[in-house]
């Protein structure tokens, strides 16, 4: 019996339903978790389990669930199941991909995100220990609604019987059908044109094919899955149910790769975040997509950081907002109610306090002063502001970009700058300091003497 490694893989994924049930226009598989599509994370645990073709079964008009298919994996075949006629019917749709394939072949689900790669890899095992066709289910801890797994004394899947077909000593079983389905490929498209439609819904059941597999003397089994990783997603409850499963899988991986958590449920991953070593991350830390944290970083308490790159020994926040194109050399310091879009900064530069720095760079050891601006967009363009190494930036400081602080610069707090500044001049663009003495008593008396009047 030749090993999985040795045998091409087909993973099909059916996608096709809308998913009424969302209240949304939406196809229910490009609702998100962890800032990734259903079908992503279905199509991404089929990667990881060695898929050397992937084939997703959508329905008509759903043109923005071809694109994120093309978007996630440009080789995946896409096939067009015209009517809703049960899952059979389904995989029969992509029968052209199919026909010319003799390995493995996965049947899963666009809707069931939470799939692990090794439990795939678990029903190839089953497929390659001699098994013909295999089913995935798990142990219910209440099984109403669902099919049950009937196995015969040997332990082999004898029958998949649906809750309302079960008799009674069918239906004190637990052992529940997930849906999830592997074939070995020369069997599958004769078992396909075997299944018919004799049921109370006139549709064609890929379960079928069990029954079809043993008549045929052809071996049939089983594999466990834990019932969270086939929960299926059809409404919004569900779909938080599924975040919250993802987000503790997400926080458990950056904890055994060696970051702390202060408080693990507070923070929120995204489904790509990338965590280094000894890296400290307070309570309210939200990450979107796109980000990497270096190690020994300290990601303070209600940041929200999203497309951003933050090295070595990085301090960011509290209540710091780091937007794509943020680029945090080692040991940048971004402090609270500092907002960063777009703009690299060297290594030990600085914005401690209540700053926007967008659309530029900000040279090593530099020193962004409390509410400085980079005014980078005249309304119609963005454009950038460069600032150079060791360069210190005063406090409350305009800069209107297009403009450069050269190397070593000062610029006084308060100033609008509009123009470049030479390295390590001064600029200073503000009004001549006027003091009126005694003003101040006088005018007190004058609204006192007006309130009496009054």
């Amino acid at each position: 019996m030749s090993s999985p490694s040795q045998r091409a893989l087909l993973i099909v994924i059916l996608a096709a339903g809308k998913g009424t049930r969302m209240k949304s226009s939406l196809p229910k598989v490009l609702h998100k978790l962890a800032g990734l599509s259903l079908v992503g994370h279905v199509m991404a645990a089929a990667r990881s389990a060695g898929a050397t073709r992937l084939a997703v079964v959508v329905g008509p008009d759903m043109p923005q669930l071809r694109a994120e298919v093309t978007r996630l994996s440009p080789q995946a075949e896409i096939f067009e199941q015209a009517h809703q006629l049960g899952t059979a019917d389904a995989l029969r749709a992509a029968q052209a991909a199919l026909a010319d394939h003799t390995g493995d072949v996965l049947v899963l689900f666009g809707d069931t995100p939470l799939i692990e790669p090794a439990t795939l890899l678990a029903m190839r095992a089953s497929l390659d220990a001699g098994a013909h066709v295999t089913v995935l289910g798990f142990r219910a801890a209440d099984p109403t609604g669902y099919g049950r797994l009937i196995l015969d004394a040997d332990g082999g899947l004898s029958a998949i019987r649906e809750h309302k077909e079960a008799s009674a000593a069918e239906l004190a079983l637990t052992f529940c059908n997930a849906g999830v389905m592997g074939f070995r490929g020369e069997h599958l498209l004769d078992m396909l044109a075997r299944i018919g439609n004799a049921n109370a819904k006139g549709e064609y059941y890929l379960t079928d094919a069990v029954e079809i597999a043993r008549a045929r003397g052809l071996a049939t089994g089983t594999v466990v899955g834990a019932e969270a990783e086939v929960l299926g997603v059809n409404a919004r409850d569900q779909l938080a149910i599924a975040e919250g499963i993802v987000q503790a899988r997400l926080r458990a991986r950056a904890m055994r790769d060696g970051a702390t958590l202060i408080d693990p449920q507070t923070v929120y991953f995204c489904h790509d975040t990338r965590i280094g070593r000894d890296v400290v991350i307070e309570p309210g830390v939200v990450f979107g997509p796109g980000v990497s944290v270096e190690d020994n970083a300290e990601i303070k308490a209600y940041s929200h950081i999203e497309g951003a790159r933050i090295g070595k020994g990085v301090r960011v926040g509290p209540f710091a907002r780091l937007r794509p194109g943020a680029d945090l050399a080692d040991n940048v310091h971004i402090g609270n109610f500092v907002e960063v879009k777009n703009v690299r900064l060297d290594a030990g530069a600085k914005a401690n306090h209540l700053a926007y720095l967008g659309d530029g760079h900000v040279g090593a050891d530099a020193n962004i002063g409390a509410g400085t601006i980079f005014c980078n967009y005249d309304g119609f363009t963005k454009h950038r502001t460069e600032v150079g190494a060791g360069a210190f930036i005063g406090s409350n400081a305009a800069l209107v970009a297009p403009v450069r602080i050269g190397a070593g610069a000062y610029v006084g707090s308060g100033s609008v700058i509009t123009r470049d500044v030479a390295a390590d001049a001064l600029a200073i663009e503000r009004s001549r300091q006027e003091e009126r003495p005694g003003w101040a008593a006088k005018f007190r008396e004058l609204m006192r003497r007006r309130r009496k009047v009054g």
